[in-house]
């Protein structure tokens, strides 16, 4: 078990698996704090995952995770080059 207060990361297909058992849980009979618990996770995290990943099988969740990974790289790239261009422009004006 974990310590308290330490935050574990769960790849997108942990954490598909993790809400698939929790249905199969909820839907036996057990209660959600005990859900919760013996999935080691906040009723926040339980809810974000729900929202993020509810309706999602494991290859999308990956997928999906790839894409966001990509988007903020690009993102990156983007930005560095904006700063590129502002940068040469302040030297072609003579303002150095």
């Amino acid at each position: 078990m974990s310590k308290p207060g330490r935050k574990k990361r769960h790849s997108p297909e942990q954490i598909v698996k993790k809400l698939r058992d929790a249905d199969v849980m909820l839907n036996t009979g057990k209660d959600v704090a005990a859900v919760l618990q013996s999935m080691e996770i906040s009723e926040a995290t339980y809810h974000r995952w729900r929202a993020q990943y509810g309706g999602v099988k494991a290859e999308e969740a990956k997928r999906l995770k790839e894409l966001e990974d990509e988007n903020k790289r690009l993102k990156e790239i983007v930005a560095d080059q904006q700063l590129d261009i502002k940068m040469l422009k302040h030297l072609t004006e003579g303002n150095w």
